[in-house]
């Protein structure tokens, strides 16, 4: 009787460490939509380019304050030179969005130092492949290519390191 007792412990120990590597081993959620965006000098950027590496992407607006707000940390971020990419997009003529030549003017007028990327998703089809709803929003990805986080509202770098920290 002892030794199937002690068994059925070993086996559901084994059970339960082989639980914890896998979770700390994958990143949990759907697949990042792939997309091919041109950045504000015309670069194409193809989400599966930065495979092998963790992306922070932030969907934002030149009329929202609360994003415009936050520009000067994201540069901070940036500049951080963390082991993550930083990308950000905006949907010009979308979402009473500038349309694009106006955009590029107004962010070539505004002062930033950082070197951001800022890719261009006219018409807005990236923002619903992501299912975003407000600006800004933020979504983390996993250098597997996977959605590990997504969050509406202003996310402040504290926040953002913590969480780009948590997944491989």
């Amino acid at each position: 009787m002892k030794l199937p007792f002690r068994l059925l412990i070993l086996a559901a120990l084994l059970l339960a460490f082989t639980s914890c590597s896998e979770a700390l081993s994958e990143n949990r959620g759907p697949a990042a939509p792939d997309f091919a965006l041109p950045d504000l000098n015309g670069t194409v950027h193809h989400l599966d380019d930065y495979r092998g590496k963790k992306v922070y992407l932030l969907f934002w607006a030149s009329w929202c304050s609360i994003c415009l707000s936050g520009l000067n940390e994201m540069e901070e971020l940036i500049e951080s030179e963390e082991d993550f990419t930083v990308l950000t997009v905006v949907s010009p003529g979308t979402y009473a969005e500038r349309n694009a030549n106006e955009f590029k003017a107004w962010f070539s007028s505004i002062d930033h130092d950082g070197d951001f990327i800022v890719l261009l998703d006219e018409g807005g089809e990236v923002y619903g492949q992501y299912e975003m709803e407000a600006y800004p929003s933020s979504v983390w990805i996993g250098s597997d290519g996977r959605i590990t986080e997504r969050r509406t509202g202003h996310v402040t770098n504290y926040e953002i390191l913590e969480l780009m920290n948590s997944i491989r």
